[in-house]
């Protein structure tokens, strides 16, 4: 049986560090998508993903284990984030983030049809506020737990329930706009 998460990072914590390795490969997937569903910026989202695994090693005595391994990772991730969103604030603002944008080749219409609404969802989840944008990003994407979430932002799960849905139903609004092209 392989070690959990929590009984990693405790090894990491009393001086293992190679066990890292071991959450490096566990999260790293899981962190970049996260990051790239934030940022829409491939080279800013692997950035953050070693910026986090670098603070992993770097605050590892502040692990205490009592929560669960994930919960203390997003926190720092979530930590992360925000830093790099100051450093660009002078040089772009939150609202005007650069998303990335891939050239596709003609697809059939089933296929073509499913991009445009992936694309719009996209689009719709990139104008929400950052905080909203990183609830659903943590929900839905991250498939943490309410009780998960509220843990992380130091709220109760009620507050966390409510949050996620006032933020879908921004997500829905934006994308029915977006869809009627009511927004560019």
């Amino acid at each position: 049986m392989s070690p959990t998460d929590n009984e990693l990072m405790e090894n990491v914590r009393d001086g293992r560090v190679e066990k890292l390795a071991v959450l490096f490969e566990r999260y790293q997937t899981m962190l970049y998508n996260f990051f790239l569903r934030l940022t829409g910026n491939r080279a800013a989202s692997e950035d953050l993903v070693q910026e986090v695994f670098m603070r992993v090693l770097k605050y590892r005595a502040g692990y205490m284990g009592d929560s669960r391994f994930n919960v203390w990772l997003f926190q720092i991730a979530r930590n992360a984030h925000v830093d790099y969103l100051r450093k660009r604030k002078s040089t772009l603002p939150l609202d005007g983030q650069y998303i990335e944008t891939h050239s596709r080749e003609p697809l059939p219409e089933a296929a073509y049809e499913t991009n445009r609404e992936a694309e719009l969802v996209r689009r719709a989840l990139d104008r929400l506020p950052v905080q909203k944008r990183e609830l659903l990003v943590l929900f839905r994407f991250q498939n943490l737990k309410l009780r998960e979430i509220a843990e992380l932002l130091g709220c109760q799960v009620g507050t966390v329930k409510a949050q996620v849905h006032r933020a879908l139903k921004d997500l829905s609004r934006i994308y029915l706009d977006l869809r009627k092209g009511n927004v560019s």
